[in-house]
């Protein structure tokens, strides 16, 4: 599709499918050399000790029994492991150093929520490009990235890890950081081996709440779940790894029509498959197994090829083999996929890490580019009466207030195991650095922590906002608010913070407000009491100096939401994509909780989706965000009123800079399908670009698409291509107004 940024399929070069052919014949070569104990040795997955090699694990390398071990980024420690595996065990195969490198290493990116704000395929590889070389200078050639679970509960901590509520968004995203982790060739040096995750449904756990239960039918799991592992399956992920959550009672990494229908048989795929952290071993947790032994049985006929962490494996599937309830056939395809992942890192040629050929980390060209995404990630939600930008010149000054306004280390983010806050650029450093000697730039931390209630510090606060003529309060959730095992029941402001604000506000001084966290939060009552909101997420390295430069007008905002803001928790779930109803909510149909008479009548006529105290509708939308400009859309044609299922269409839309600055726009088409098979989204994201404007200028903008873009699974579990009516809308976000319609024809109905 023109302007999608996903490709449809991989082109594979003769000299790629040549190395492929030639690695297949080099598996099959040492799988006949193995033992069974060897083999199974290459499906264990051990931790590291930390900057040592015990002689525990010393003698396992030696003896074949390891072949990948986690979280070891000590070159030296790396390159003994490596030389142990390579010259001491006897078929010197080399090992697997897996790590998290979610988003950066030493340097620090947005979180991946916010690196999906940026809805720039390009940037989301630069950023994992940098991340590989940083981690593969430390021995390190696997990550467990991009996660690319649809979320569309953010009281689940991990929604930062992920990419946002869309299927279509997720799947651009994850296929274009699988791309920056591999490179064109994973025996590159700086490319290290992707891990899509997690395989399948996790983003979907009851209540929010981390390894929870998941019950998604298959219809809605092929038609949004799996398609973005589809996309990073048909970008060449090496490696996926299996959920811990249960998937309608089946967990996933026992769940045979994940791994072996749906991963091997319909997809075709190569990919090693990893289970999380001791998963196979919590298979008789969840009351699936009785046993490790049942556990290591289930995982391994289901087609899981690694453990990682724990050893139902490596005690059990010796004996699994000898009982015949595991075939010596079956270890062998699974660890042959293993083997793949290492050769085709080049690690049989070469296991040694030399950091001289590698940038140092914290490069200052690393640090611009995390600069860059923390920029393009930044949302402005609000902008009253034109707040923002400010001006330097025009103030005598500045107050800076909240607990997240000077922790270089809390701005970083979840999940940065390698990131060095040494390196973090801070907001109130950044807007001293920028104010300079123009205006006097004072500082009150106002609550101690993000979680504090206290408020012992309101009032020093509050002074400071009185006597300033702008109050920069930074305020929303620490680090360890959100990521694994990390969920909120209420995602409003935690602790004293809205107090405070509202203190701040009732001064009387403008206040722009500034939120960095690791999720969506319902700020129905928050935003109230600012003039103007920018939402950083968790910004990364150089967050501080790109709020600062965007508070100032040094760049502008180009961010869009990749999830749906709700206006209370109780809305939860909300999502842009969601099914019409037999009864659609409408604004002329919503009645609000206060409005309803004393003992009135209870009646169903009439009555429609929504909740009394909270409407239907989102506080911020997804594809939402603002510019210090203003952009028009008009003027939306097609080539066609009607596409044959050969042929295509392309929609034309004007996009206008109306306002004072230039400004980059990312422009997006959404499509209903008015009747299908199965029940349809009331608008799906199906395309999206990125434009520069000037003032006043004009771009005509377009997309094709092609029936294959509105394909969807039916209730034969199929992906079908229906005739019938779509409606098509281009804006700036998910409630664009602009709409248009085709038909979509059989040909041999004509």
């Amino acid at each position: 599709m023109g302007d999608s940024h996903l490709p449809h399929g991989r082109v594979v070069s003769q000299s790629a499918s040549l190395r492929a052919a030639s690695i297949e014949q080099q598996i099959v070569a040492l799988l006949d050399r193995m033992s069974l104990r060897e083999k199974i040795g290459q499906m264990a997955q051990v931790n590291a000790a930390g900057g040592h090699v015990p002689d525990h694990l010393r003698d396992a390398i030696r003896e074949g029994r390891v072949g990948s071990v986690l979280n070891e980024v000590d070159v030296d420690t790396v390159n003994e492991l490596q030389r142990i595996a390579v010259e001491e065990s006897r078929l010197g195969i080399p090992l697997l150093i897996g790590r998290d490198v979610i988003h950066g290493f030493a340097t620090v990116f947005p979180i991946p929520l916010g690196q999906a704000a940026t809805w720039q395929p390009a940037m989301v590889t630069e950023g994992a490009r940098i991340a590989a070389q940083e981690a593969a200078a430390h021995g390190v050639n696997w990550t467990f990235a991009p996660m690319i679970d649809i979320a569309r509960d953010p009281r689940w901590g991990r929604v930062a890890e992920s990419f946002g509520e869309d299927p279509y968004l997720t799947g651009v995203l994850g296929a274009a950081m699988v791309r920056g982790f591999q490179g064109n060739d994973l025996a590159e040096t700086g490319s290290i081996a992707a891990c899509a995750k997690h395989f399948a449904g996790y983003g979907a756990s009851e209540s929010g709440r981390d390894y929870n239960t998941t019950n998604i039918p298959e219809n809605e799991l092929r038609n949004v779940y799996l398609r973005p592992f589809k996309a990073a399956v048909d970008a060449g992920v090496a490696t996926l790894m299996t959920s811990f959550s249960d998937l309608d009672g089946v967990p996933a990494t026992a769940n045979t029509f994940l791994l072996r229908q749906v991963l091997r048989e319909e997809w075709r795929a190569n990919s090693m498959v990893v289970s999380d952290w001791e998963s196979i071993r919590q298979l008789a947790v969840h009351g699936f197994t009785e046993n490790d032994r049942e556990s290591a049985y289930q995982a391994a006929t289901a087609g899981v090829d690694m453990e990682m962490a724990s050893t139902t494996y490596a005690d059990h599937l010796e004996s699994l083999v000898k009982d015949k309830r595991v075939t010596e056939q079956q270890i062998n395809t699974m660890v042959s996929n293993i083997l793949r992942v290492k050769f085709r890192l080049g690690l049989f040629d070469n296991a040694h890490t030399d950091p001289s050929r590698f940038t140092a980390v914290a490069d200052p060209s690393h640090l611009r580019a995390a600069y860059d995404a923390a920029v393009a990630s930044a949302v402005l939600l609000k902008n009253d009466d034109w707040a923002l930008p400010l001006h330097a010149d025009e103030l005598s000054s500045v107050a800076v207030i909240g607990p997240l306004a000077d922790d270089p280390y809390e701005q970083l983010g979840t999940w940065i195991f390698d990131g060095d806050a040494a390196h973090s650029r801070t907001v109130l450093q950044s807007v001293r650095d920028l104010v300079g000697d123009r205006a006097t730039v004072e500082y009150a931390r106002g609550v101690q922590t993000t979680r504090s209630t206290g408020t012992e510090g309101f009032d020093s606060a509050v002074e400071l906002a009185a006597r300033s003529d702008v109050v920069i309060c930074v305020l929303g959730e620490e680090a360890i608010l959100s990521g694994e095992a990390h969920c909120r029941a209420d995602i409003t402001l935690p602790g004293a913070q809205d107090a405070l604000l509202e203190a701040i506000a009732a001064t009387g001084t403008k206040v722009v407000l500034v939120i960095m966290a690791g999720r969506p939060l319902a700020l129905e009552h928050t935003v109230k009491h600012a003039h103007a909101v920018l939402y950083a997420w968790h910004p990364g390295s150089m967050g501080g100096k790109a709020i600062a430069d965007l508070l100032f007008g040094v760049v502008s905002p180009s961010g869009k939401l990749p999830v749906t803001f709700p206006r209370v928790t109780g809305q939860i779930p909300i999502y842009y994509a969601h099914k019409h109803t037999g009864k659609p909510a409408t604004f002329e149909s919503f009645t609000h909780i206060e409005d309803i008479e004393p003992r009135a009548h209870q009646v169903s006529v009439g009555n429609t989706s929504f909740h009394l105290d909270a409407g239907f509708t989102p506080l911020y939308a997804f594809g939402f965000g603002l510019s210090y400009s203003h952009v028009e859309y008009e003027h939306l044609l097609s080539s066609s009123a009607v596409m044959t299922m050969n042929g295509r269409i392309t929609f034309g839309v004007d996009v206008v800079n109306a306002g004072p600055r230039p400004v980059d726009e990312t422009v997006q088409l959404y499509v209903r399908d008015l009747v299908g098979d199965v029940t349809r989204p009331v608008k799906e994201l199906k395309a999206f670009t990125r434009v520069h404007l000037e003032r006043g200028e004009r771009r005509h903008v377009e997309f094709t698409i092609t029936p294959r873009d509105l394909a969807f699974y039916g209730r034969a579990q199929r992906l079908i291509v229906e005739p019938g009516r779509f409606h098509v809308w281009i804006g700036g976000h998910s409630n664009a107004e602009l709409r248009t319609e085709f038909e979509l024809v059989d040909d041999h109905a004509r």
